[in-house]
């Protein structure tokens, strides 16, 4: 099933796409589909869930710790990005005016369903309730503060949707692709993770406890680059979904 929170004139909630159309989501531990609502093409998406704790793993894709010449991890690399850089799909980026090189990471979201600590890897999958696409916008100077809160959790720099997907049997074998203004630059399969999503469940929920609604980012494979404005930028996950996003121009942030 493909949960999605959606706006309809004034009315803002979660739903069910079906087809074409957009239908209520029931409440309870079903979450079945209920009356229909609109035309998918008639509502604006959101962001598909509102976490309060996002969690993301560095350097995990093979390609990517080659590209950059790293250590080969022996564990995830863990780091967070804050709750407001989320937007929905549609939604601009936007690149603030300090920044001279905004970057693409296009990544599996994996969506919490159910409070989850201490999460034995074999049973991953009944804490998950499901997937999207995710861009892990980061402002690559702002690296050189030597954290990454500000490099990666100003204003729009977590782009989710367009809805969770629930039904994937295996999140190790998805092709990710990203494509800015039309053009491949990024193109891998998650089979290439270092550590899987059970792994990385499991040791994310050793130091965090993660509730429904949170999201833990799997990391990114080679090929991350720069985003303009100007810029459409798309990430692409088979079996889940497409996530498109314009980028556009910001003014200052500076305070003083």
């Amino acid at each position: 099933m493909r949960i999605v929170r959606y706006q309809w004139g004034q009315h803002t909630a979660a739903g069910a796409v079906v087809g074409e159309y957009v239908h209520e989501l029931a409440a309870g531990p079903d979450r079945r589909p209920g009356r229909r609502i609109a035309p998918l093409d008639e509502v604006s998406l959101l962001a598909p869930c509102e976490p309060r704790t996002i969690v993301c793993a560095g350097s995990n894709y093979g390609s990517q710790v080659r590209e950059k010449d790293r250590p080969w991890p022996s564990r995830p690399a863990l780091f967070l990005k804050a709750p407001n850089a989320v937007v929905g799909p549609r939604a601009a980026i936007v690149r603030p005016a300090e920044v001279t090189r905004l970057e693409y990471e296009g990544e599996l979201a994996v969506v919490i369903g159910r409070t989850a600590r201490n999460v034995p890897e074999p049973s991953y999958g009944d804490y998950v309730l499901g997937y999207t696409c995710v861009n892990d916008v980061t402002a690559a100077e702002w690296r050189a503060d030597g954290q990454w809160a500000r490099a990666k959790s100003a204003d729009t720099f977590c782009p989710l949707g367009p809805w969770i997907e629930t039904e994937i049997p295996d999140p190790g074998a998805l092709r990710l692709r990203t494509q800015v203004n039309g053009v491949t630059v990024q193109d891998a399969s998650t089979s290439e993770m270092i550590f899987g999503v059970g792994a990385l469940v499991a040791y994310v929920t050793q130091w965090f406890t993660l509730r429904p609604g949170d999201v833990l980012l799997t990391g990114s494979p080679s090929g991350v680059g720069p985003l303009n404005p100007g810029d459409e930028v798309g990430v692409e996950i088979s079996g889940v979904g497409t996530l498109s996003n314009p980028v556009i121009q910001g003014g200052s942030g500076a305070v003083g």
